[in-house]
């Protein structure tokens, strides 16, 4: 193994080399989950723009999923019944959650000069429980 780090021992460079898909991992979403391909713009400023955009994103969802396991921990919660069939997830990823929230609907509806009526979809034990762990207990109070 060739590395440019001289003070790291034999053993040390071999659990540095395996630790590297871990810190790859978020990188790797780029291509997987955002499908992020090359694009043509003119501007450097518009291209970090976008770099930025993509890495606030992936940012949010490592904060996401680090507040879900840690409330997990915390409140002695092994796993959830995020998989197909109720199948038990022990460290919850954020596509896992998107398929959980995605028929989810909110409608606001409007008739000439009275208040808006607004229907919510009733939200399952589940996602309450999700919220719950994330400290937004209220969010579905409305």
């Amino acid at each position: 193994m060739i590395s440019n780090d001289r003070t790291l021992s034999d053993r040390e460079l071999l659990l540095a080399y395996k630790g590297q898909p871990v810190i790859e991992k978020r990188f790797s979403q780029l291509k997987t989950n955002f499908e992020v391909a090359p694009v043509y713009l003119k501007e450097v400023s518009r291209i970090q723009a976008l770099l930025c955009m993509y890495f606030l994103a992936l940012l949010v969802e490592s904060l996401l999923e680090r507040e879900l396991r840690r409330a997990m921990d915390r409140r002695g919660v092994a796993s959830l019944p995020l998989y197909p069939e109720g199948r038990a997830c022990r460290y919850p990823t954020v596509p896992r959650l998107i398929v959980v929230f995605e028929s989810v609907q909110r409608h606001t509806l409007l008739v000439g000069t009275k208040p808006p009526v607004v229907f919510t979809t009733k939200l399952t034990r589940l996602q309450r429980q999700i919220l719950s762990l994330l400290g937004m207990s209220r969010a579905y109070d409305r």
